[in-house]
């Protein structure tokens, strides 16, 4: 294969990344403004228990002798809803002094205390706490907070936002490519049953001419032996044209020796390969007799494909190709290695694509028409096993048995 490869046909890459980008830029602009929401409420409880933690040193200031200011708690912000606990200078919970706070009645004094602790801790974590101090010297309490329920369900918004969103792209980018896939197939089928029909007319009428031609050449040998040739190819060129109008259509598969239809393809190419002035070595390496239901044309087809493939990638005058059978648990693979130049690794992706060519006169058709026969209306697969720069390649068809 060429160092140089020629793409032709269009490419869905540009709408992928469009919709990629799309994606992310949806996902950031989500968290941008979502954080300015949960920022500006942080700031808001932030002022607002620092307002109550000023209206406790008031208090204290106005009433030392005060033990008990819970009930400033219950006055000033009775409307608030986010977690609040007041706590004593070494983080012990003030009695009743906490808002907001599930406390199970069932629970024991001690448990509760334990429980309010760890929601300090907790607390802590996320906001620091605010001193009630008396002369700015003398700490007396200390106001802990958390975040209400609402900040906490913004905090998962975004997450679940994006998950919806990319849940559309998903389902986006599966129909779109479903519908690439289906205007693909309906131009292959398109292409190949007009080209079908448009083959038609001329292959009946140069039938004829042959006719004709043999009817004045009874008395001449080497004639008569250039149109049995001729009459060959015509008949190759009647399979190409059957091969073609089966396309998009279910073709009829049977029981058949693979051996022998192997075989028969590499008969045909054995006649005319010396007239390329290469000195190609074709066989068949398994010689036990493998059958599989197939289409004999389109396999014939496939075969064909892949020795033109390997034709191509082998530069010298001389080389290989050839055909491994075997069969594993209820499948059937097909091994065909070559001993051409074998697939640069920047490649090995791309072979199978529709318009991929490394060929400067290719249409990058053969293997991707090889595969989607294989895999599409044979239920088999048809992929890369192995290759090696300078060394050749090994495909490998798998089919059921």
């Amino acid at each position: 294969m060429s160092a140089i490869p020629h793409i032709r046909g269009p490419r869905s890459a540009n709408i992928k990344v469009t919709l990629l980008v799309s994606a992310i830029l949806f996902a950031l602009a989500i968290l941008f403004f979502t954080q300015r929401i949960v920022d500006d409420l942080v700031n808001r409880q932030r002022r607002i228990a620092d307002l109550y933690a000023r209206s406790l040193k008031y208090v204290a200031s106005e009433q030392p002798q005060s033990g008990d200011l819970s009930f400033v708690f219950e006055e000033i912000i009775s409307t608030i809803d986010f977690p609040i606990i007041l706590s004593d200078p070494e983080n012990n919970p003030s009695a009743g002094g906490h808002k907001n706070v599930f406390l199970d009645p069932s629970w024991s004094e001690q448990r509760r205390m334990d429980h309010l602790r760890k929601l300090i801790r907790e607390m802590d974590e996320k906001n620091p706490p605010i001193r009630i101090a008396i002369r700015d010297t003398v700490v007396i309490q200390y106001v802990h907070y958390g975040e209400s329920e609402l900040i906490t369900q913004l905090r998962w918004l975004p997450y679940i936002e994006i998950a919806i969103a990319a849940l559309f792209v998903l389902i986006g980018y599966v129909g779109f490519s479903y519908i690439k896939r289906s205007e693909q197939s309906n131009i292959w089928v398109g292409m190949a049953k007009e080209t079908a029909h448009q083959l038609g007319t001329p292959l009946s009428s140069i039938m004829g001419w042959i006719e004709i031609l043999r009817t004045r050449a009874n008395r001449n040998p080497k004639l008569t032996e250039t149109l049995a040739e001729m009459e060959n190819d015509l008949h190759r060129l009647q399979k190409i044209t059957e091969r073609f109008s089966k396309i998009g259509s279910k073709p009829d598969l049977k029981k058949e020796n693979l051996n022998d239809v192997i075989e028969n393809v590499i008969r045909y190419y054995k006649r005319r390969i010396p007239q390329t002035g290469k000195n190609i070595e074709l066989t068949i390496e398994t010689k036990t007799p493998l059958a599989a239901t197939i289409n004999r044309e389109l396999f014939e087809w496939v075969v064909e494909n892949l020795i033109k493939n390997a034709l191509d990638a082998i530069e010298d005058e001389s080389g290989k190709i050839g055909f491994r059978l075997s069969r594993k648990g209820n499948a059937i693979y097909v091994d065909v290695a070559d001993t051409g130049k074998g697939i640069d690794v920047t490649y090995k992706k791309e072979i199978f694509r529709p318009g991929f060519s490394t060929k400067r006169r290719g249409w990058g058709l053969g293997l991707s028409l090889s595969k989607r026969i294989i895999e599409s209306y044979h239920g088999g697969k048809l992929i890369v096993r192995e290759s090696k720069p300078g060394k050749g390649t090994t495909f490998r068809i798998k089919l059921p048995q």
